[in-house]
């Protein structure tokens, strides 16, 4: 699963991949959406795109893909094209709000954030491995609601939280900042209170 501004290395290896990674580069998009599975479907209704940054082929065929995720979307259909899943989509974004609501989701966006600091500087040995894979915690965004997806450090953070992955499923499709911070203030609180 990739989550939105966050780097996605890929080794891709299948001929049917391998094939929609050449067409990526001809046709000049360099954008493909990823889904993760999900049991009786082919895909999960909902993916990221993912925007190719550099592309190493390799003599054997195989390639060394840097990208980086995009936009979320929702499945609208589904398709096929040489053995390799297609798919209509729509792009996801969160609702914007003003006034009052703003002020408590900055004030809920600014607590779970110093949450995820905490836990950040409370790694473990484990923690750290997954770290060297993902990189520190970014940095907090001055305004909160520029992105359509949101703060990309609530998708670090979900990115490497200890969570099933229908969960992190439901974070994903969420339309509210408000929404995921409450879940993502939960989860912390409970593994901070683990941890003392």
């Amino acid at each position: 699963m990739s989550f939105p501004g966050l780097l996605c290395p890929l080794h891709v290896f299948e001929p049917r991949y391998r094939l929609m990674m050449r067409r990526c580069q001809e046709t000049g998009t360099k954008m493909f959406g990823m889904c993760m599975y999900e049991n009786g479907k082919s895909f999960s209704d909902y993916g990221c795109m993912l925007e190719i940054q550099h592309i190493e082929f390799l003599p054997d065929g195989r390639s060394l893909v840097d990208t980086i995720s995009r936009r979320r979307f929702r499945v609208l259909r589904r398709g096929h094209r040489d053995g390799y899943n297609t798919a209509d989509v729509e792009y996801l974004e969160d609702e914007k709000v003003a006034g009052e609501e703003l002020v408590e989701l900055k004030r809920l966006h600014d607590c779970t954030y110093q949450l995820a600091q905490r836990f950040y500087e409370h790694r473990d040995a484990t923690f750290r491995q997954i770290l060297m894979h993902h990189g520190p915690l970014p940095e907090k965004e001055e305004d909160i609601q520029a992105s359509a997806d949101g703060p990309v450090w609530c998708w670090w953070l979900i990115s490497i939280l200890p969570m099933e992955l229908s969960h992190k499923l439901m974070m994903f499709s969420a339309i509210s900042l408000k929404a995921r911070l409450t879940q993502l203030n939960h989860v912390l609180t409970v593994i901070m209170q683990s941890h003392d």
